[in-house]
């Protein structure tokens, strides 16, 4: 298990005291994401993402689906946050990212949750959609490192992301693990509501890239520093996939990890778009791949698709064992290079 030095994690500590009060005076009348949605969360209102003040947290585990120097032999420490500000229309974690399944945590309990990932040996604490309880989970994070909380710290995201909120998480944040979801306007505002996605999550990209550069890892293979940037392939060419590799490419000059993911399949939402109804075909993966190569972005793992059960990838939230397929078939990777 790749562990953060005294001096590292006494680091972190004194950079989380600095950032907690302007986190928190952004939150207040909430700016935290590009929704800028302003609403006053500590009074009781909800943002657009639907998050109110406090955390709430969906399922938090072990998690073996994930790349694998995050997964290594015990697993990635994984808190999955309730509500996203993007609400894609395909969401495979909708349940969580728009129905809000989950509970509110206080930050004390949440230190307490992320000591429990540590003490059951995962490799690394894993956040996934924080960005809408990052002033929360700052708190909690500060609790947890006075207690002796040394895991790399994961942002997992869906990339639309402020780079002035990114900023203060420079030297806290080990690994990023962003989505590059659309490469154009039109993608982005009709998939998402968001028609800046492309250029927000550029900026952002290009900012976690200044942090922490290129992926480095342990001798055990396990990730220790660096960015990992997923792009989910979606049917009709609906996400620009040749524009993402090329901002990718442009923005970390060739030397992202990427993950491209194949597991796009329609949820109940959108089974009957004429667009996202279906599976990606083979002919629009391999596609996807040539750009890929294209661009020299040959580090990373490819997650073929498969067409024989929906449960491999879209997890059951309301279900005890909510990853139980991923679990056991594991993420379909194949190491590019």
């Amino acid at each position: 298990m790749s562990l953060l030095s005294e001096t590292a994690c006494a680091d972190k500590i004194t950079r989380i005291e600095r950032i907690l009060g302007p986190l928190v005076e952004l939150a207040h009348e909430c700016r935290l994401c590009p929704r800028q949605c302003r609403v006053l969360r500590e009074s009781g209102q909800v943002g657009t993402c639907g998050a109110g003040w406090n955390p709430k947290i969906a399922v938090a585990l072990p998690h073996f689906g994930e790349e694998p120097p995050l997964v290594g032999t015990k697993g990635s420490g994984t808190v999955f946050f309730s509500y996203c500000p993007l609400k894609c229309s395909f969401c495979q974690n909708y349940d969580i990212s728009t129905m809000g399944i989950g509970r509110l945590v206080e930050p004390a309990e949440l230190a307490s949750i992320f000591m429990q990932l540590q003490n059951m040996g995962c490799h690394n604490l894993n956040l996934v959609s924080p960005t809408q309880s990052i002033h929360q989970i700052m708190s909690a994070l500060l609790i947890a490192f006075r207690k002796g909380l040394n895991l790399p710290l994961v942002y997992n995201t869906s990339g639309y992301e402020l780079p002035e909120i990114l900023e203060l998480l420079d030297g806290i944040i080990d690994i990023y693990l962003p989505d590059a979801k659309y490469g154009d306007v039109h993608s982005g505002q009709t998939l998402a509501s968001a028609s800046n996605y492309a250029e927000i999550n550029r900026q952002a990209i290009r900012e976690m890239f200044r942090q922490v550069g290129p992926l480095q890892t342990d001798r055990q293979g396990l990730a220790i520093r660096g960015l990992i940037v997923r792009h989910l392939v979606l049917p009709n060419r609906l996400a620009d996939t040749r524009a993402v590799l090329r901002m990718i490419a442009e923005e970390t000059n060739e030397q992202a990890h990427v993950s491209l993911l194949g597991q796009y399949f329609p949820t109940t939402n959108v089974q009957e778009h004429p667009d996202l109804g279906r599976q990606v075909q083979e002919f629009e993966w391999l596609e996807a791949v040539f750009w890929l190569h294209h661009f020299d972005l040959e580090r990373g793992w490819l997650q073929y698709p498969s067409y024989d059960d929906r449960d491999m990838f879209i997890p059951n939230f309301n279900n005890e064992t909510v990853f139980h397929f991923i679990v056991e078939k594991g993420l379909q990777e194949c190491l590019i290079h």
